[in-house]
């Protein structure tokens, strides 16, 4: 009595593609074989030893004209069994249809969701002008590294000629649909303090530890004045302010030594609204007024800042966001608060959204009992099987003559 479809996503939940050691040999084999079964052309790039990105192809009747990219992740975040209601690679599906395991939200329903769209629309004869790529890639939850930012380099993705992208969103609790249109910038910054050692009987002078006080402080204040922009303005949202948070702590080597050094570490995520430039002469200028022997460096820099237009005037996203209006689907148009394979592509100068058709539905990605209620999940499926005709019907832009 099962919907296939839902057979299929759940099929694929219980693949393990968990870190540290994703199966992705198990999850390529999977997608690959659909892909054959949908008569999808196949290619798969090894980016680098052990990280394959799968590619399937629905050729368009006019290859000269740019391509749509369907993009998604194969591997999960780590779990903690002992919170979860049922075990997380199974897929158990309860009473209401809620679908438990790791993935169901981030993000194993829209790959599955991009194919069964694609299946209807094939059942029905249709055809369209633009090619339609699908793109699996690996290791996102760990930064995309070994995946999307190195896949963009390569010839193979050139070739794939993209004019527009879709890569994964988030859920909303509410009855609109959260669309992002960028992302913020990820900065990772370590600050050491270095001072006088000593014995810890006795009040040292120009100690790491004072000048690490100095250093928390500023950067915590900055903190609590973000946190509460966010909290007095109702118009903003999580990605329109620059969230920060203190992750690690490292020094010492004993109770009763004063240590030389110190270090803490920052995640930091800033908006494109914000002169990064700027931001960081602040946060050199915190270092400085911790006193001397105070030096940050960073660990991750992005300083791209490329949005992708939500205007109506552009091709794009007017396919889109007509599709929605027609469909009665209320979109709120947002910054992603983290970070996606996105930036990479918006990186190499092509427009992509980030959109899960998840309404209605808790935020769940990353934590405990994630799960997606299975009439949520064939929704989705109905909304990209309207999404793609539109998209990969944009007529002829200027630039494809």
């Amino acid at each position: 009595s099962e919907d296939p479809s839902v057979t299929l996503f759940r099929e694929y939940l219980r693949i393990d593609t968990v870190h540290p050691k994703p199966d992705y040999d198990a999850a390529v084999r999977f997608l690959e074989r659909i892909g054959t079964d949908l008569g999808l052309a196949c290619q798969k790039v090894e980016v680098c030893q052990g990280r394959v990105v799968l590619i399937l192809t629905w050729q368009g009747t006019n290859p000269r004209l740019r391509s749509v990219l369907l993009n998604s992740h194969t591997d999960v975040v780590p779990v903690f069994e002992e919170h979860w209601t049922y075990p997380p690679f199974e897929a158990v599906k309860d009473s209401q249809g809620n679908i438990y395991a790791r993935g169901a939200q981030d993000m194993k329903c829209v790959s599955i969701q991009y194919l069964e769209a694609i299946r209807r629309l094939k059942a029905e004869g249709k055809c369209f002008a633009r090619t339609i790529h699908l793109t699996f890639v690996p290791d996102e939850e760990v930064g995309g590294h070994k995946g999307m930012e190195m896949f963009v380099q390569r010839p193979e993705f050139r070739a794939l000629n993209v004019g527009f992208a879709l890569d994964e969103g988030l859920a909303s609790p509410s009855d609109t649909f959260s669309v992002f249109y960028g992302e913020k910038s990820p900065w990772w910054i370590k600050v050491k303090c270095v001072g006088s050692p000593g014995h810890g009987s006795r009040f040292i002078s120009n100690t790491a530890a004072e000048k690490m006080h100095k250093v928390i402080n500023s950067f915590l204040a900055f903190r609590e004045s973000e946190k509460q922009r966010l909290k007095s303005d109702s118009s903003l949202t999580l990605g329109d302010v620059t969230s920060l948070n203190l992750t690690m702590l490292e020094g010492g080597v004993s109770f009763n030594v004063v240590p030389s050094e110190m270090a803490a570490s920052f995640d930091i995520r800033i908006p494109p609204t914000v002169d990064l430039k700027a931001f960081e002469e602040q946060v050199a200028a915190w270092c400085r007024g911790a006193g001397d022997g105070v030096t940050y460096e960073f660990h991750q820099k992005c300083m791209d800042q490329h949005v992708t237009s939500t205007e109506e005037s552009d091709p794009w996203w007017k396919a889109f966001s007509g599709v929605c209006r027609d469909m009665k689907l209320q979109l709120k148009r947002e910054i992603f608060p983290a970070a996606t394979d996105s930036r990479y592509i918006r990186a190499v100068r092509h427009p992509a959204i980030g959109f899960s058709p998840m309404n209605r539905t808790p935020v769940l990605l990353h934590d405990h009992n994630e799960f997606l209620n299975e009439q949520v999940f064939l929704r989705g499926i109905d909304i990209y099987a309207h999404l793609l005709p539109a998209l990969a019907s944009v007529p002829p832009l200027p630039a494809e003559g």
